[in-house]
């Protein structure tokens, strides 16, 4: 495989602008599970929002994370109680997860908004989403506020959380294996209002190559 040296490409540094009618970065990394985050606030009112970049960042512990663009009220909830859920959006939920994307105020009750059910948790005193077919109960482990290369605060902090629970609708299992595909997954990609779902057909498997070298050259 050799790279094109005769390739038109688009340059652009992000300081001076994308030079584009969008910004491509959101699109590039994709497509991105969306972070559909349940939370309880200290006087109980709950609430749920998504967010779009959501990963998971270790596997024992699992840990999740997701990045809040400025205090808004999820970052409020979790730093004040130590807990969230983590849903997952199915085809059928994207219009309710679009529903609790609206900047409401801290006493509107998301669930009632979305109109989705709360589902009392095992582990963690927050309720997840009922009709979500996948949950994450979570204990939060950090907050991270990011800065940029010259040590400046950007006003976006990623929430850290130890998935201390997990839900899983029983006919996502197929000979004890999660399906993906099964569960429809809503991802996001694209410009500013582009979701994508999975489809079983377009998967292939790959299996990690073994090391050529020796033990010792490891």
């Amino acid at each position: 495989m050799t790279a094109r040296a005769d390739r038109d490409v688009h340059f652009y540094e992000p300081a001076a602008g994308t030079g584009l009618p969008h910004s491509p970065f959101n699109a590039i990394i994709a497509p991105r599970p969306i972070g559909w985050i349940s939370s309880r606030s200290a006087g109980g009112v709950l609430n749920l929002a998504p967010y779009s970049f959501f990963t998971a960042f270790n596997y024992e512990p699992p840990i999740i994370g997701f990045a809040s663009n400025g205090a808004k009220n999820t970052l409020a909830n979790v730093e004040a109680t130590g807990e969230f859920c983590w849903n997952l959006v199915s085809r059928d939920l994207a219009e309710a997860m679009n529903a609790t994307a609206a900047p409401e105020p801290p006493e509107v009750d998301e669930f009632a908004l979305a109109g989705v059910t709360p589902a009392p948790s095992r582990v963690v005193d927050v309720p997840h989403v009922a009709e979500s077919r996948t949950v994450f109960e979570c204990r939060l482990t950090q907050v991270v506020a990011l800065r940029t290369a010259a040590g400046e605060l950007t006003g976006t902090s990623v929430v850290f959380g130890e998935v201390v629970g997990v839900h899983i609708d029983r006919t996502l299992l197929v000979d004890g294996v999660y399906q993906t595909a099964l569960a429809d997954p809503v991802l996001r990609a694209g410009g500013p209002s582009a979701y994508f779902t999975l489809d079983e057909q377009n998967r292939f498997d790959l299996d990690r190559p073994a090391s050529g070298r020796p033990p010792a050259a490891r």
